[in-house]
């Protein structure tokens, strides 16, 4: 018997929480503005082909995370700063190694348990998605094209595979500059962009996609563990090597 003849059914989304992702997703992107009125509950139904009574379980949802408020006889309002409280995570922080080190601490918290999620819950087709992504970081490396892009997509199927939309809305804010390799992260060097570096990575990658694949989830856990510890760990090691430099008065250019 293979691993896809006892993966679990994937819980099929209420229709209420269909309509919560879609107008979250909106209000994320800046669709709906602070102070913005959503459109009414009629015009919902319509939009998402449900009920009203749906169209209100959604809205009550979304209220109750922060992002509108409902006004009696008005309608349901986005509130100021929804769209900014995970936006400003993903911001321009400046260039700094320690910020990237802040970063990592906030992924670690956040990854090491969307891996071993991932196991458990993971259907075969996001199994295939997340094998797909590995793939491709292995092709562009031997290519010799920039990987970050694929490397950010690796970590966000697995995410998706957790099958908790949160997981991959704070890994979307944090965005694919939090990923070293990628040319437009601001903690990018020559150093982490060569094939050796990215090949570790994906030494590290396989870890993870093999016991996510086996759908063990401590194994899982502990290789997303090593993973972005050893991130934080070659963090360390470029800002000690910072530090070296400058006293003995080289150049940062």
């Amino acid at each position: 018997m293979s691993v896809d003849d006892v993966t679990p059914a994937t819980r099929k989304p209420k229709l209420a929480e269909l309509v919560v992702g879609g107008l979250r997703k909106s209000i994320m992107a800046g669709q709906y503005v602070a102070g913005q009125k959503l459109p009414t509950e009629s015009q919902l139904t319509k939009q998402f082909g449900v009920s009203r009574t749906v169209v209100r379980e959604a809205l009550a949802a979304l209220a109750a995370d922060g992002l509108v408020q409902s006004r009696q006889g008005a309608g349901a309002f986005v509130i100021a700063n929804a769209t900014s409280t995970f936006n400003a995570i993903g911001g321009d922080r400046g260039n700094k190694i320690s910020e990237a080190l802040n970063v990592l601490e906030v992924r670690m918290g956040i990854e090491i348990e969307s891996a071993g999620l991932a196991a458990l819950r993971r259907s075969a087709s996001q199994d295939a998605a997340i094998q797909e992504a590995y793939y491709e970081f292995e092709r562009l490396l031997e290519n010799g094209t920039p990987t970050g892009k694929t490397d950010f997509a690796f970590h966000r199927a697995i995410a998706a595979a957790t099958n908790n939309p949160f997981y991959i809305e704070v890994l979307d804010a944090l965005g694919s500059r939090t990923i070293p390799c990628d040319v437009a992260s601001p903690w990018g060097t020559e150093s982490v962009l060569t094939y050796e570096y990215q090949a570790g990575l994906q030494r590290e990658h396989f870890r993870i996609l093999g016991a996510i694949s086996a759908q063990n989830a401590e194994a899982a856990r502990e290789a997303m563990r090593q993973h972005l510890s050893l991130s934080q760990e070659r963090y360390r090691a470029r800002l000690c090597g910072d530090r070296y430099r400058h006293e003995l008065g080289f150049s940062d250019q």
